[in-house]
């Protein structure tokens, strides 16, 4: 594939180079990104520095911050790209074979987050069943089932009516030896779900944010995906008119998501309907952004890193927390070299060494990868 692409509005149908580059870009973030700039930030002082490094830690319970998006993101992204990767098998009438596919990717990508999170070492009770792999991978599968089968407008009703659906039971529904329904931590419904129907292990200890119930909001956020592929995709669609209906979308969604959130809180520990949606509107307008940057000015000389990341997403997520490439760091810039560097930078110097090596590695797998022409897919 090449490394740019033309104009979005020449060939629609092409792999968006914003596409791979937005997806860089979140990734980078968790692959190290996030302490980079906590090192960064420890430089500074006052409030906008402690505001900025806030942004880099997730809302203990209800709110939302920067890194709150990192997720949603990606699943947003991964219904986006089915539309490229399933809907040519789609309009040529071979609905099987993309059902095949779509089939294949979820079970590799679930298989993958149980090896992520440990593998079988414990057969059933050191299993993580849900973790980020998987919720990526059953999200995909909802959607891609749902596009495949559905027209856009009977999406738009999937969609409404999982978020209307999934707020109808956490809010009216009792939770079992507890009491009436609530949002709060521990005694909402989906942790008792959780707590009694999902087995080995959980990332809270009796429940896990990536849960049972939570997992059918997640199909929304990749719908939401599905409709910016589809927006993407539609060749009689100008780019000023994709940018426009992205900007209008992702403005309406955040007024939605915080209208909700007065009533259902937005909560990313369960994946809150009003979370999907406000997660939902940031990506539509980080989108916008990439796609007006990289794709309709052609100013992509800056994001070839992001875009060598987002073309690997999956050995670099992979890689980043297997190979740990923050302690390959610290290995590479402790003891007399980071005595040096405080020396010279002062306190904090060090650590931000070290953040800064740690994000390089991804960068530079990903580079010897794109260099080699390898692209690790499922």
């Amino acid at each position: 594939m090449p490394e740019s692409s033309p104009s979005a509005s020449e060939r629609p149908a092409a792999r968006l180079t914003s596409l791979d580059a937005l997806r860089g870009f979140d990734l980078f973030w968790i692959s190290g990104a996030d302490s980079l700039g906590h090192a960064a930030l420890g430089f500074a002082s006052g409030p906008i520095s402690h505001f900025l490094a806030d942004q880099l830690e997730h809302v203990p319970w209800e709110g939302f911050r920067f890194y709150d998006l990192i997720f949603p993101l990606f699943v947003f992204m991964t219904g986006m790209s089915q539309v490229f990767s399933l809907g040519g098998r789609l309009e040529a009438g071979d609905r099987a074979a993309a059902l095949g596919r779509l089939f294949r990717r979820a079970l590799v990508v679930y298989l993958l987050g149980v090896f992520y999170y440990r593998g079988f070492t414990g057969w059933e009770n050191d299993i993580r069943y849900l973790g980020v792999l998987q919720r990526n991978a059953l999200a995909y599968l909802g959607a891609g089932i749902l596009f495949l089968h559905l027209r856009p407008r009977q999406l738009v009703y999937a969609t409404v009516g999982i978020l209307l659906g999934y707020w109808a039971l956490l809010a009216l529904v009792p939770v079992p030896g507890v009491g009436p329904a609530n949002f709060n931590p521990d005694t909402n419904l989906a942790h008792w779900v959780d707590a009694h129907f999902l087995p080995g292990r959980k990332w809270n200890g009796a429940h896990d944010p990536e849960g049972l119930l939570s997992t059918l909001p997640s199909v929304a956020t990749a719908l939401l995906g599905v409709f910016a592929g589809l927006l993407m995709r539609d060749a009689s669609k100008s780019p000023f008119q994709r940018i426009r209906t992205l900007v209008i979308a992702g403005v309406a969604l955040l007024a939605t998501g915080h209208l909700w959130g007065l009533v259902f809180p937005v909560i990313k520990g369960i994946w809150t309907s009003s979370y999907v949606c406000v997660a939902g509107g940031w990506s539509a307008l980080l989108l916008a952004l990439f796609y007006w940057v990289i794709d309709v000015k052609g100013w992509s000389l800056w994001s070839r890193p992001f875009v060598w990341i987002g073309m690997n997403s999956i050995a670099v997520f992979m890689a980043s927390n297997l190979v740990d490439f923050s302690r390959m760091a610290e290995r590479l810039t402790g003891g007399e070299v980071g005595a040096f560097v405080e020396g010279i930078g002062g306190k904090g110097a060090a650590g931000l060494l070290t953040a800064l090596a740690a994000s390089g590695f991804s960068v530079w797998l990903a580079w010897l990868l794109h260099r080699r022409k390898v692209f690790l897919r499922v």
